[in-house]
């Protein structure tokens, strides 16, 4: 079939410009000791294609239950809750007392407040059969101002020099992730990554929607607080990482579904984490070659994030 052909040229081409720029990043300008240049590129690149895989595959599942193509999780007030959490562990143990943290306790602590809280308000408004996704949309957009109120809150009483150090770690950065993170970090989205594949027929019928899945024979609320549940995982993960990320799966997927030019999940799912890949890969060497560290990469994902969520506002608009 044509589309069918369209969108495996999709992942064909996709996947050879993913591995281009993977080569081009690993051995471009390097210089001396091979060994050290390549383990430090490579665990920075391992860093880049979690989170861009944890981002664009959550993005995908979140759209999919709300059968919204512009709807992120951030809606719900992840980064918000991201932002409190990092917050109130920064009031708690101060600046020295952070520093001197273990990475991998203060990651932990991270995600497992953040799944815990998403959670707890999944089953809270999916307890009857009568819970919707516009309530639970609602009540994520008012969640998410509440958050970062909140954490702006306790910001405010932050001694002045504290505070410049904890506006620094809430800035994504891709650039120093932890090597402590990486293996608990591949793990827990590659266990989510294993539980999704089985799972893709099921997910195209939860995206026609709910009437039509039941009839179909989708336990609807079953299925959608097993999504709902992966997408916690996957963005608490990527989130504890690098920060706060906002525009990134927005751009990835809406890109993904340009290119495989259908919502075939197996199809939307590879092509939006290699296109969340490109972009994260691509735009780290842009900032390391291009503009020698004089930017953030989270800057230049967020501004292009920004315009692509307005087209699409607008591009909804006049339909």
């Amino acid at each position: 079939m044509p589309h069918e052909r369209r969108a495996r040229l999709a992942l064909i081409g996709l996947a050879l410009l993913a591995g281009g720029l993977i080569l081009a990043f690993m051995t471009l300008g390097a210089r001396g000791n091979w060994d050290f240049v390549l383990a430090f590129r490579g665990r920075k690149l391992l860093g880049l294609v979690l989170v861009a895989h944890a981002v664009a595959c959550s993005t995908v599942l979140f759209q999919t239950v709300t059968a919204n193509r512009i709807l992120t999780p951030g809606i719900m007030g992840f980064d918000s809750l991201y932002l409190l959490c990092a917050t109130l562990l920064f009031a708690a143990f101060g600046a020295a007392g952070m520093a001197g943290l273990d990475p991998r306790l203060d990651f932990a602590l991270n995600v497992a407040v953040m799944i815990g809280a998403s959670m707890a308000l999944y089953l809270w408004l999916f307890g009857g059969e009568e819970r919707s996704l516009h309530r639970l949309l609602l009540i994520g957009v008012v969640f998410g101002i509440f958050l970062r109120t909140l954490a702006e809150f306790v910001q405010r009483l932050l001694d002045p020099n504290e505070f410049m150090v904890l506006s620094d770690r809430l800035f994504a950065s891709f650039s120093d992730i932890p090597p402590q993170l990486l293996g608990i970090a591949s793990l827990l989205i590659g266990a989510v990554t294993l539980w999704l594949i089985p799972r893709l027929s099921r997910l195209d019928v939860i995206g026609l929607g709910r009437p039509v899945a039941i009839n179909l024979g989708i336990t609807w609320r079953t299925e959608v607080l097993a999504i709902l549940a992966a997408v916690s995982v996957l963005v608490a993960v990527a989130a504890a990482l690098v920060g706060q990320v906002l525009f990134l799966g927005l751009v990835a997927v809406s890109l993904a579904h340009l290119a495989v030019g259908q919502s075939a999940h197996r199809y939307v799912l590879p092509a939006a984490s290699l296109v969340g890949i490109i972009l994260l890969v691509g735009g780290q060497m842009l900032v390391e070659r291009v503009f020698a560290f004089g930017t953030a990469l989270g800057l230049i994902v967020e501004f292009v994030g920004g315009i692509t969520f307005i087209a699409l506002l607008v591009a909804r608009g006049r339909r």
